[in-house]
């Protein structure tokens, strides 16, 4: 195991947290309207979700040969569903008379731990991420491999969320969301919507060439 591979997976881990998707619009509707504090609760619900996602990616990547894809088709169908209702529910979301958003979440840790196991961007982006990291790793990599891999992706998860946190807490950040908070929460939702739907077309068809 060489230092080299280590801060790959570490980079691996921090670029697939920082890229875009569904999880990073909510942090931002979270963040914003509730502070850092609740964005950081948030982070730590998602933290189990980007354990998970690595874990299987790393699987996936050291026992291509040996592992096949219907549980990872089974998983993103389940995904898909998941994010569909999350985004009809914001995309219909309201005002209330104290300028609160019915989408927004009483609970931002429990919030977290649900989208980030069922995030439908987390397996293919986090595949994609450590692929395209560690390809010039791979004779390398092997099961004696996993742990510390799976480590140094932790510390690029945790270094990511800081840097999440502090742009979402950031005043103009927070002013633009109170301005705004209704028509973010709702483009958020149809972008929900979108990322489901393509979640369950993706995986669809593989579950029913089994069937």
């Amino acid at each position: 195991m060489t230092a080299g591979l280590l801060l790959a997976s570490a980079v691996s881990g921090a670029a697939y947290t920082l890229a875009p998707g569904p999880a990073f619009l909510a942090l931002l509707g979270i963040g914003a309207s509730r502070g850092r504090r609740a964005g950081a609760l948030f982070l730590c619900g998602h933290f189990v979700g980007d354990v998970l996602w690595a874990s299987l990616s790393l699987t996936a990547i050291i026992g291509v040969r040996t592992i096949g894809t219907l549980v990872f088709d089974v998983l993103g169908l389940v995904c898909g569903v998941y994010l569909c209702w999350l985004g009809l529910h914001s995309a219909t979301a309201r005002q209330g008379v104290d300028g609160t958003v019915t989408a927004e979440p009483r609970r931002p840790l429990l919030r977290g731990l649900a989208f980030g196991l069922s995030n439908p961007k987390a397996y293919p982006v986090a595949v994609a991420m450590f692929t395209a990291v560690l390809a010039r790793y791979a004779s390398a990599l092997d099961w004696s491999a996993f742990v510390p891999l799976l480590g140094a992706a932790c510390a690029g998860f945790i270094a990511a969320d800081i840097v999440l946190v502090s742009v979402i807490g950031a005043a103009m950040v927070r002013r633009f969301y109170r301005r705004h908070a209704l028509w973010v929460t709702r483009v958020s939702g149809v972008l929900f919507l979108g990322f489901g739907v393509h979640a369950i077309v993706t995986a669809a068809p593989g579950i029913w060439r089994r069937i």
